[in-house]
């Protein structure tokens, strides 16, 4: 994790040593639908779904965005905080932990590349790098909140900078793109009157609860992170679907027949299973705390 220790306005000290780990600090925090790895797109822009970057203090200030609203897509650096070396990493055992070696999805999970031929979670740094496209900039009570879609990052990811994407220079043509050619086919997914009776329930639930809190006074930023971390709704059963057609299954498992997987979406957990006909099928949808 970032060393918090000084402060980022500090003036750089005239024995600085260079040669030493750089320490970024943490700009803002990504407010998003996935709470946990199982699920989340393994690249962005795969599925267009709805996030938030709430940005602290005091980077939050609207004066640091000026001028992003004219870019329809922004570089997000960001840091990989829920695989097991980021948490050894707080421990201090990041260098005998460092993994040379990976077996990305694409190729079936078995076949070896070397990490820095991957896009692989587990890395040196623990920095993640996406772009996604930028919906909007709230500014709420003096504080700015970004609006995304199709990020690739769980709920509670740390944002460590923001860049204006620029197509000139970071869209190139006639690139090889070594063993990801094209983004992966999508699978068929069904969902069972079960667990659709069940999705009616919760939105409708939900839908009665939010009503009677109207009523109160809420703060605006709140509102908009709960919507889109817990709230479910309508529209979101399409971002269920496409979630699972991307198959979050372990590459090992794809075959295995009549198996429950459980995704957690907003404030439930998605259960679904392989049928004999190779579909995937959502069978059941249950809220969670």
């Amino acid at each position: 994790m970032p060393d918090h220790s000084s402060s980022p306005n500090q003036p750089c000290h005239p024995s600085l040593d260079l040669a030493q780990p750089h320490s970024a600090p943490i700009i803002g925090y990504h407010r998003a639908p996935l709470s946990q790895k199982f699920g989340t797109p393994r690249q962005p822009n795969l599925i267009a779904l709805s996030s938030v970057i709430e940005m602290v203090a005091p980077y939050d200030t609207p004066l640091a965005f000026v001028g992003l609203e004219a870019f329809s897509h922004i570089w997000v650096s960001w840091q990989f905080h829920h695989n097991y070396l980021a948490k050894e990493c707080q421990a201090n055992r990041a260098d005998s932990n460092f993994r040379a070696q990976v077996r990305p999805p694409r190729l079936g999970g078995n076949q070896k590349v070397g990490v820095f031929a991957s896009r692989s979670m587990y890395r040196p740094s623990g920095l993640g790098l996406s772009v996604v496209k930028l919906e909007g900039i709230e500014v709420i009570e003096g504080r700015v909140l970004l609006t995304l879609s199709g990020a690739d990052m769980v709920d509670g990811t740390p944002i460590i900078d923001i860049k204006p994407y620029i197509s000139y220079s970071d869209a190139l043509a006639n690139v090889n793109d070594g063993f990801a050619p094209a983004a992966p086919a999508s699978l068929t997914v069904t969902i069972n009157e079960h667990a659709q009776r069940q999705f009616e329930h919760i939105i409708a639930a939900q839908a009665s609860i939010n009503t009677k809190d109207k009523k109160k006074q809420t703060v605006p930023a709140s509102v908009l992170v709960h919507k889109v971390q817990k709230q479910l709704l309508a529209s979101d059963i399409d971002y269920i679907k496409a979630l699972i057609a991307q198959d979050p299954r372990p590459a090992y498992q794809r075959q295995v027949v009549n198996k429950a997987f459980t995704m957690r979406y907003k404030s439930v957990d998605v259960s679904f299973e392989q049928s004999e006909l190779g579909e995937l099928q959502i069978t059941a949808m249950l809220e969670v705390e």
